[in-house]
């Protein structure tokens, strides 16, 4: 099992940016596929993206496509979302989860190591 930290959530205006961090501990991620999920008040969580292990390979939910990052760093066990050009309806508790992966891909679900999540607000 792998623990994982979200940071960097925080109140921004529309248009603005974030960098969120998620700190592994545990296991190295190196055998892991990474992904950002989202939960906004009275909605399901969702996907938002996924890196493979080597981070060659990403996925981006329709929404985020464009706006947001996500990159990782193995030496330092830590995986990144950069987002950008944020709106309002970006506002969410914002998770980490890893997935643990035989191969080099992405995934949008089968995750099983989960963060406590960050709050991003973004006011307009």
């Amino acid at each position: 099992q792998v623990q994982l930290v979200e940071s960097g959530g925080g109140l921004v205006q529309a248009g603005g940016s974030l960098r969120l961090s998620c700190a592994a501990s545990g296991r190295t991620i190196s055998s892991y596929t990474m992904g950002w999920f989202r939960q906004a008040p009275g909605n399901d969580r969702e996907f938002v993206a996924s890196i493979s292990r080597s981070g060659g390979f990403a996925y981006y939910a329709d929404s985020v496509k464009g706006r947001f990052t996500i990159s990782r760093d193995n030496a330092k066990n830590t995986v990144y979302l950069q987002m950008s050009n944020l709106k309002p309806e970006d506002t969410a508790v914002y998770y980490c989860a890893a997935r643990r992966s035989l191969v080099d891909t992405i995934a949008r679900d089968g995750y099983a190591d989960w963060g406590q999540g960050t709050q991003v607000t973004v006011s307009s």
